[in-house]
Parts: structure tokens; C-alpha cells; sequence
């Protein structure tokens, strides 16, 4: 299988997971069987990746060719994760969950582990590196867990936290560093009971570049479950319908063959893996009233895993525009080239960048929109994108996830030209908690508050709420702007005794 250096790695955003029964691959390692120990380079010294098969230069010991900052590869000792996969709502140990870890662009970096019978992992990566071999700052990582029973980590409204490189220490083995800390912890959601059971379905995923493509049961239930295929191009799908009829890939410049499920075991095979012959997706916004950012974002999420309430889904591998891991450019066309076919909604001001898809659903251009994608040719979407200013989220979850101890104050930035405003409140797994559609309008205040007024708050169940502005006028309701997607969630975490 050939490996990857992070420059390549850049148009592969993904999560990872794999059936405990696969072995974890010599991450980044260097092919070492012709050369005497004498022979390798050892830390700090130049080396060449294994590339297609070929020959080359190993690293002494147990130190692996890893990618640096300046495109080269450097001999280095590998990275520990360590830590555990529990039951968010009772903290007990997830035994059999899968973790895999991803880098900067969201692409996976190896394959996936097992957690142990207490809830343990270790897993080992490697990390961009500086020339002499040093973890380089701009090294991090995040977490994907799923388990059977249990909702996918990160998903709905649940983003990860990043594992920054420079919480590394060293550790009682020669050459391994480790990091073991709160970000390391997964906290899994257990599924509402209708969700659950089902079968595991495992298999691989066809081509050169397998990893990192969004694999779907689809056929039943919307939205279906989804995984990752890992680097190798595994995956393990669990808690599949028994109305589920087939397995589906989507991932840039991959064409997949749909596979029906006929058994617990279902490879999909490459029809197309030229990026220049798959589909463009092409389209435009067109941002006004935007004081908090001045470009956006566009991504597809395919239809049978897009999530109405929340509007929003799993993103496939390199369907954005601009491509990951660049940050929002987006201000007038786009287009997302190497689409496999599908249908998908076309998400814009996705991202925390001070926009959002303007929420007056009384003028042309502010739905989400949806796009059917052949195999070949462009696919324009309908209409351009109207988006405006956000609503900016004071707390709780201004920027990441936040605990809270109490029923929260929720508060935002006010609208200058608001009559009223309207807040909800989501738990992760999409269910409406608490709703009011009459908050006052502020008059000289900068910030909007409202105490949360709905039923008891779950321990350890994350939350987010949503606040939109509204003008009264003439009898009717115009939405003005409301606060970002990924904002404003929190975590319930009562006090103890």
C-alpha cells in the first residue's frame, strides 16, 4: 500500500475505523529488509518513505521516516495516544470501540484500535516534524470513536478538540512519546433505542487511495449510518439496518460500484479513480451584510447522511471548496472538481467564519440546496448562496464545546435591528429540548441574555443552542441572522456531592 507525506495528504479529510481482526500498520515506516543496522539513518537524519513498493532507506531501530515542515522526511521515534472511550451519560468503559486519529486536514493517519475490556487505547501515529526531528508546533491531531449502540464521534453537533503536539512527553520506552490527557478521553452517546442493533458490516474499499471515503448504508433509515474507511481502505459499519440495501463510497476522485448487503462482508470496487474524469460541482455565493467575515466555505454532504435538524452531515474527503485544509476564500464562484456521483446537499458558511446562510427564507437563494451529480461532466447548482452576518456567540460554547454545572444563561451579540429573537435547544442527538420563540429585541445593550427554561439538563449529555433575530413588520416575520453552526454548544456536568 503506498503511504502518504502530509503535502500529499492534504486532499484527504476523513475519520478511520476498522474490525479489531486488522493488525496496525508500521505507521510512515521506512523499508529497512535489505539494509544492515549500520546501514540506517538514525534520529535526526534524512530518509526516504516506502513509496509504491520500492525500496529505500529505513530508519535505525524503532524510529520511523516521518514528513517535516519543509517536505522532506526525517528519522524519528513514534507517538503514543493513550487514553479511553467511555459512556458519556455514566462514565463507564466502552470495551471493543474503535479510535483512529486525524490530522490537521481531518485525514486519518493509520488505522483504527480496539479499545481493551476497561476502555483503554494506544495508539500510535507519527506527527509533522521539524528538520531535526523535533515535533514540529503545527503538529495535531484529532480523535474518531464509534462503538456499537453508540452515536459516531465527532458528528451532529459534536465537533473534536484538537491534541496539540507540544502536550507530548517522554515516556518509559527508548524513542515513543506520549500524550495522555482530557483531549484523549472520547465520551461516546448512547443511540435512542430504535437506532440500535442492527448488523456490522465490514469490507474494503477499492484504488490506489482508499482512505478516507465516506461509506453509507443506504436504504433505510435517513440519515444512515456512516463510517470511514482507514488508510489501508477498510471500514467497519456498525448498527445497519436490517431495510438497508446497499453500501455506497463517496470520496474526491473516486468512483465506487455500489454493493448491495448480502452479508456481513461488502468490498467496493473502483469504476473510476481519475479525478479529472469525475464531475465538478460548481456554483456561487454572494455575502452582504457580512461585518464578521468577508469569504466562506462550500461543502457537499451526501443526501442519506444529511441531518435536517441539525443541517448538517459528514463531510467526504475533499468535497469543499476551497479544497481542506485551506481556510474559507469563498466570496463570489466556486467549484469542487473530482465528485463521484450522488445526489447532495450543498452546504455554505458551514464553517465558523463570522457567516452563515441567510435565514430569510422569503427570498430566493437562502435554502440549502441539493445537487444531483453524474459521473462525469458538471453539475451547477440552482441558485447562488445569499449569506450574511452571524450572530455572534458570547456562551456558553463561544468558540469550543463548554461544561457547564448549571441550567446556563445563554447569551449572544445582540442585532441592531431586531424586533425579537427566537433561541432552541438541541441535544446531540437532535431532539428539541426547550424552545422560546419571544425573547425581547435590546434596546442599548450589546449583549442579548436568556436563562435556559426548558426540562432537566441530562448529565453528560452535549447540547447546543441556536438564537435567530426577527423583524415584525405588517403582520409578518422576516429572520435577519442567527448564530453559527458549530457554536454555542455545551456540555451538562452537574457538581458532585
Amino acid at each position: 500500500m503506498r503511504r502518504y507525506s502530509v503535502d500529499e495528504s492534504v486532499m484527504r479529510i476523513a475519520t478511520s475505523a476498522i474490525p479489531a481482526v486488522i493488525s496496525l500498520l508500521a505507521l510512515g515506516g521506512c523499508k529497512d529488509k535489505e539494509l544492515d543496522a549500520s546501514d540506517r539513518p538514525g534520529a535526526g537524519e534524512a530518509c526516504v518513505p516506502d513509496v509504491d513498493g520500492a525500496d529505500h532507506a529505513g530508519c535505525d531501530g524503532d524510529l520511523v521516516c516521518q514528513p517535516t515542515t519543509e517536505g522532506a522526511h526525517v528519522c524519528a521515534g513514534s507517538i503514543e495516544l493513550r487514553g479511553s472511550v467511555v459512556d458519556a451519560l455514566t462514565d463507564a468503559a466502552i470495551p471493543g470501540a474503535l479510535v483512529a486519529a486525524l490530522d490537521a486536514t481531518g485525514a486519518p493517519v493509520g488505522d483504527a484500535v480496539e479499545t481493551d475490556a476497561e476502555g483503554a487505547y494506544v495508539l500510535k501515529i507519527v506527527g509533522l516534524r521539524n528538520p531535526d526531528g523535533s515535533l514540529a508546533d503545527a503538529a495535531a491531531w484529532t480523535l474518531f470513536g464509534a462503538a456499537a449502540d453508540y452515536a459516531i464521534f465527532p458528528g451532529g453537533i459534536r465537533p473534536a478538540i484538537p491534541i496539540d503536539a507540544r502536550d507530548a512527553t517522554a515516556a518509559q520506552v527508548e524513542d515513543v512519546a506520549v500524550i495522555e490527557n482530557a483531549t484523549t478521553t472520547i465520551g461516546l452517546i448512547p443511540l435512542p433505542d430504535e437506532a440500535r442493533g442492527g448488523k456490522t458490516v465490514t469490507g474494503t474499499v477499492g484504488g490506489e487511495e482508499p482512505g478516507g471515503t465516506l461509506v453509507v448504508a443506504e436504504g433505510g433509515p435517513v440519515p444512515a449510518p456512516y463510517t470511514i474507511a482507514d488508510q489501508s481502505g477498510h471500514y467497519v459499519l456498525f448498527n445497519v439496518s436490517s431495510s438497508a440495501t446497499e453500501i455506497r463510497g463517496y470520496r474526491v476522485g473516486l468512483e465506487l460500484e455500489p454493493a448491495a448487503i448480502g452479508s456481513a462482508a461488502v468490498d467496493l470496487r473502483v469504476l473510476d479513480e481519475d479525478p479529472a474524469a469525475l464531475a465538478a460541482v460548481t456554483g456561487s455565493v454572494n455575502i452582504v451584510n457580512a461585518q464578521g467575515g468577508s469569504a466562506t466555505s462550500v461543502v457537499l454532504v451526501p443526501t442519506s447522511v444529511f441531518d435536517p435538524t441539525f443541517e448538517r452531515g459528514p463531510v467526504p474527503l475533499g468535497l469543499r471548496a476551497p479544497a481542506p485544509p485551506d481556510a474559507p476564500s469563498i466570496s463570489g464562484a466556486f467549484t469542487i472538481p473530482g465528485v463521484p456521483s450522488g445526489q447532495y446537499q450543498v452546504l455554505a458558511a458551514f464553517e465558523n467564519d463570522g457567516l452563515v446562510r441567510d435565514p430569510d427564507m422569503n427570498i430566493a437563494g437562502t435554502a440549502i440546496q441539493m445537487v444531483s451529480v453524474g459521473d462525469s461532466g458538471t453539475a451547477a447548482v440552482a441558485a447562488s448562496f445569499k449569506i450574511t452576518g452571524a450572530l455572534e456567540v458570547i456562551g456558553p460554547g463561544a468558540d469550543n464545546p463548554e461544561t457547564v454545572t448549571t441550567a446556563p444563561m445563554l447569551r449572544w451579540a445582540d442585532d441592531s435591528s431586531e424586533d425579537r429573537y427566537e433561541v432552541v435547544v438541541f441535544d446531540a442527538l437532535g431532539n428539541e429540548v426547550w424552545k422560546d420563540d419571544n425573547v425581547p429585541g435590546e434596546s442599548g445593550n450589546a449583549v442579548v441574555e436568556t436563562p435556559y427554561g426548558g426540562p432537566a439538563l441530562t448529565a453528560g449529555m452535549a447540547y447546543q443552542f441556536r438564537a435567530t433575530s426577527f423583524r415584525d413588520q405588517g403582520g409578518g416575520s422576516t429572520a435577519i441572522a442567527r448564530t453559527e453552526d458549530l457554536r454555542g454548544v455545551f456540555v451538562f456536568a452537574p457538581a458532585g456531592p
